[in-house]
């Protein structure tokens, strides 16, 4: 996915929304997958661009996740039109770092009007992935350490502050240190 192909699925998600409650209004979106990376880096090395989705959800009406994916998820015309597609996800879909909300990246662009995206910062996206821990994941996590997208330290640091069990966070941290030791 690119950068305009988001900005399309946000306007499009907005629409979607506003449609369904005949409203025109702006939509808050939040975007807690991969693609989320494209809020902070818009032109990202393709190798953290392979998602064709993004995991999206309204912030001020998170049940309402479910039109999105009806309407512009997995197998819609729309995802066989364009190519790419949303999938309406819920807040607590990804075990994030305390304060990520802070953390959020604004896109917000007249090709999103009506909606406004707020992805995830990296090192919060980064933390999801790593706790996630698919293979997939880890592939995503190792291209973002290897072109320098994310820090050891601030991971490390998101990780502390992250609700999560004894064993989770110490695969996690095995995991952020084998990816900064590949880099050496």
């Amino acid at each position: 996915m690119t950068r305009d192909e988001l900005e399309h699925l946000l306007r499009a998600c907005a629409n979607v929304l506003n449609d369904r409650a005949h409203l025109r209004r702006k939509q808050k979106l939040v975007v807690i997958g991969s693609q989320s990376i494209l809020g902070q880096y818009p032109a990202a090395p393709v190798t953290v661009l392979q998602s064709m989705e993004a995991d999206i959800f309204p912030l001020d009406e998170p049940q309402s996740a479910d039109i999105i994916d009806g309407a512009l998820g997995e197998g819609s015309h729309f995802h066989e039109i364009h190519g790419f597609y949303a999938q309406g996800v819920g807040p607590t879909t990804a075990i994030l770092p305390e304060g990520w909300e802070e953390r959020l990246v604004k896109v917000e662009t007249p090709a999103t009007d009506p909606g406004i995206g707020l992805c995830l910062e990296v090192h919060d996206l980064a933390i999801s992935k790593y706790l996630a821990g698919r293979p997939k994941d880890l592939e995503f996590t190792a291209a973002l350490a290897r072109h320098d997208l994310t820090r050891k330290d601030v991971l490390l640091e998101r990780l502390a502050t992250t609700t999560v069990d004894m064993a989770r966070r110490k695969l996690a941290t095995q995991r952020i240190a084998l990816h900064f030791r590949r880099r050496r």
